[in-house]
């Protein structure tokens, strides 16, 4: 579990194919992780499966390839890392599960000098978790809805963020990580199976 406020952004120093898995290697200054730790790249829960002195490495399998932007980082690219939450932890975001509903693509990026935003369209399958003001994870990112319309939705991003994070610098045409709300895909997929019923 996880909260969406990015801890660090770094650098992919590593990709391989392996028999059943792409290895991601990315650079990382943390000296305590551990072998099996859960951590978000880019908002997808990955488990560290090597660590060499200043690297990090991540087995992702083909589900995951399929689902995230994962498999399109090359040597260079920029990503978000964010450590699992511990108990006791406060909660800064929302509660993000890392588990990626699939890929929604930047299509605008307004700056108007007062205002910095993105709009995004998500997979029409996915629409339907999503809700004005309500929160969404994008590459990682806690953010809150500023606008929707149909499946395209726009997010604020404030200083901080762009500066924390690699949102502003993303091209378009760009396939972030999607996560829609965890509370909402409940509520929808519970009123779904009354419906059904």
């Amino acid at each position: 579990m996880f909260t969406g406020i990015i801890e660090t952004t770094s650098r992919v120093i590593g990709v391989a194919s392996g028999p059943m898995f792409r290895r991601l290697t990315v650079a990382s200054l943390w000296e305590d992780v551990r072998l099996g730790e859960s951590i978000a790249v880019n908002g997808c829960c990955l488990t560290v499966a090597e660590i060499t002195p200043g690297e990090l490495g991540f087995d992702v399998i083909a589900e995951t390839l399929a689902k995230t932007n994962l498999g399109q980082l090359t040597d260079g690219d920029e990503v978000h890392l964010e450590r699992a939450m511990r108990v006791g932890d406060r909660i800064d975001g929302h509660f993000v599960q890392g588990h990626i509903d699939g890929t929604a693509r930047l299509v605008d990026r307004k700056n108007d000098g007062k205002e910095y935003r993105l709009a995004v369209e998500a997979p029409a399958e996915l629409a339907k978790f999503l809700a004005p003001k309500g929160s969404v994870t994008i590459d990682g990112v806690s953010l809150t809805i500023a606008s929707l319309n149909d499946n395209v939705f726009e997010v604020a991003l404030i200083p901080t963020t762009l500066a924390r994070t690699a949102l502003g610098k993303r091209q378009i045409g760009w396939e972030f990580n999607l996560e829609t709300d965890i509370l909402s895909k409940t509520v929808v997929a519970w009123l779904e199976r009354q419906k059904a019923g």
